[in-house]
C-alpha cells in the first residue's frame, strides 16, 4: 500500500512540492505567531519562549506522522461507507480496521514532520538542554501515544457514519480542534482543561512529550504512564466503537 501510494504520489510531482510548501508556510506562521506574542510577555506560565516553539516543534512532528499514515484514509471511512467500497476492505484477507486505516501514505507529510524535528533540536539548543539518551527514548514513545490518541478519537467520529452516513464535518472539525494541543498546557483551566486532558486528550497529546525534554525533574515516567492509560482507553474504546458499528453495515447491495 505504501509502494502504491508512492507512485500515485509521484505521478502529479507538482501537487506533492506544492503541497509540502503550504504546509511549510503554515508552520512558519505558527512560529511567527510564538514570536509575536513573546514580544510583550517573557513567560507563557512556566514556559519560556524556545520551550513553546519547541512544543509547536513536537505537535508538527505528531500531526504529520498522522496526517502521513492515517488521515486520509480516516477521512475516507464515511465516503466507503456510503458507497458500499467498505464491502472490498472487509472481504481483503488482513483486519477491516487495518485495511480502512492505512490504504495511502503521505510522503510530503513526513518530509515535513522532519522540519518539526529540526525546529526541536534548535530549541533544545538555544535552551541550553542536552536531552540524555532515557529521554530522548521516553520522548520517541510518547510521540507514538500522541499519535494513538489522535488516530483513535478521529477513527471513533469517522465511525459514527455507519449511523449518519456522512461524518465529513465532524472528522474536519476534529482535525481543526485539535491544534489547540500546539499551546501550553498552563493556559488551560477548569473544566475544559480536565475534558481535553482525558475525555478528548488533545491537550496532553504534545505537551507531555515536550515536559518529558524539557523538564526532566518532573518525573517523566509518571507523565508517560499517563499518556500510555490514555492511549490505551480511547484506542480500545475505538475498536469496541467500530466492532458495534460492523454489525450495522448492511453492504453496498441493500
Amino acid at each position: 500500500m505504501i509502494r502504491n501510494s508512492l507512485i500515485r504520489e509521484m505521478n502529479f510531482k507538482a501537487n506533492f512540492i506544492l503541497w509540502m510548501v503550504v504546509e511549510l508556510l503554515w508552520f512558519v506562521g505558527q512560529i511567527g505567531f510564538i514570536q509575536v506574542v513573546f514580544q510583550y510577555v517573557e513567560r507563557i506560565g512556566d514556559w519560556s519562549k524556545w520551550e513553546v516553539i519547541l512544543l509547536i516543534g513536537t505537535h508538527q512532528i505528531i500531526a504529520q506522522i498522522y496526517q502521513a499514515f492515517f488521515y486520509v484514509n480516516v477521512a475516507n471511512l464515511p465516503e466507503l461507507v456510503r458507497t458500499g467500497r467498505l464491502d472490498l476492505m472487509l472481504v481483503l484477507p488482513v483486519d477491516a480496521q487495518f485495511a480502512v486505516s492505512t490504504r495511502q501514505f503521505g510522503l510530503d507529510n513526513l518530509v515535513n514532520a522532519l522540519v518539526g524535528v529540526a525546529i526541536v533540536s534548535f530549541s533544545l539548543a538555544r535552551l541550553s538542554i542536552l536531552p540524555l539518551p532515557h529521554q530522548i527514548a521516553l520522548y520517541a514513545v510518547a510521540l507514538g501515544f500522541g499519535v494513538t490518541i489522535h488516530y483513535a478519537i478521529m477513527f471513533t467520529l469517522a465511525t459514527l457514519s455507519f449511523w449518519i452516513v456522512r461524518a465529513q464535518g465532524l472528522i474536519y472539525g476534529y482535525f481543526n480542534f485539535f491544534n489547540i494541543g500546539r499551546y501550553p498546557d498552563v493556559i488551560f483551566r477548569g473544566a475544559f482543561k480536565i475534558i481535553f486532558s482525558y475525555v478528548i486528550p488533545v491537550i496532553i497529546v504534545a505537551n507531555v512529550p515536550s515536559r518529558i525534554l524539557t523538564r526532566a525533574l518532573e518525573s517523566p515516567f509518571q507523565r508517560l504512564a499517563q499518556m500510555a492509560v490514555v492511549s490505551f482507553c480511547v484506542l480500545a474504546a475505538s475498536r469496541l466503537f467500530w466492532t458495534c458499528a460492523l454489525r450495522r453495515y448492511s453492504s453496498a447491495s441493500s
